[in-house]
């Protein structure tokens, strides 16, 4: 297998692994079932709902599908969106959890790095 395909799929397969463990773990929070302290809501909906797309994403770039740049270019920019209005929640005195802030700034970088991968590889 080519370098270039390898790099794609180990991405694809992170995007993949990384879509399932979101919907699990915001699942488990929306359900009750895990407490996690100040939720930030709309943080918490928006990376459940985007659990779905990072599996897509990556199904896309296992299989070098165009529109996989495209859907990883969008995930990248919603998530830089969704981490700005936790910003402006931050800054208006919202609750938060300083792991929500981690969080949001892992997810940018995992998902402006695989949005690379599928420019470059796909």
């Amino acid at each position: 297998m080519p370098k270039s395909r390898l790099m794609a799929h180990i991405t694809g397969g992170v995007a993949i692994a990384f879509g399932a463990l979101t919907i699990v773990s915001g699942g488990r929070t929306l359900l009750g079932l895990a407490d996690m302290g100040a939720v930030v809501p709309f943080v918490l909906w928006f990376n459940t709902l985007a659990g779905p797309a990072y599996i897509l994403a990556g199904l896309g770039l296992w299989q070098a599908r165009r529109w996989a740049f495209l859907l990883s270019l969008a995930i990248f920019a919603a998530t830089l969106l969704a981490f700005a209005g936790l910003g402006l929640h931050i800054i208006n005195d919202g609750a938060f959890e300083m792991r929500t802030v981690f969080a949001m700034g892992f997810r940018s970088v995992v998902w402006g790095g695989t949005t690379l991968v599928a420019r470059l590889k796909v």
